[in-house]
């Protein structure tokens, strides 16, 4: 969990020091803290679901489903920052 902390606050200093040196508005750096959620999300959701189907390879259908689903969702999420971006 640190470990994830540090990315992010690692992140966020090199998309302000981007965006100041760009344009010096804060919508780079939203847009940037916008994908790193559903990034996470999507990367724990799709490696939780290959343990799930390699534990029970006769749910992988329904394993799989799922999974589609939940990156849906939190793909959205990333599309809504983009927008915002566009919008502030």
């Amino acid at each position: 969990m640190d470990a994830v902390l540090a990315v992010i606050t690692a992140a966020a200093q090199v998309l302000a020091q981007e965006a100041s040196g760009i344009t010096g508005s804060l919508n780079v750096v939203g847009y940037g803290l916008a994908t790193l959620g559903p990034g996470l999300g999507i990367g724990i959701l799709a490696g939780n679901a290959v343990q799930a189907m390699a534990r029970q390879p006769e749910a992988a259908g329904m394993v799989r489903t799922t999974m589609f689903l939940g990156i849906a969702f939190t793909e959205a999420l990333a599309l809504i920052g983009f927008v915002l971006f566009f919008l502030g």
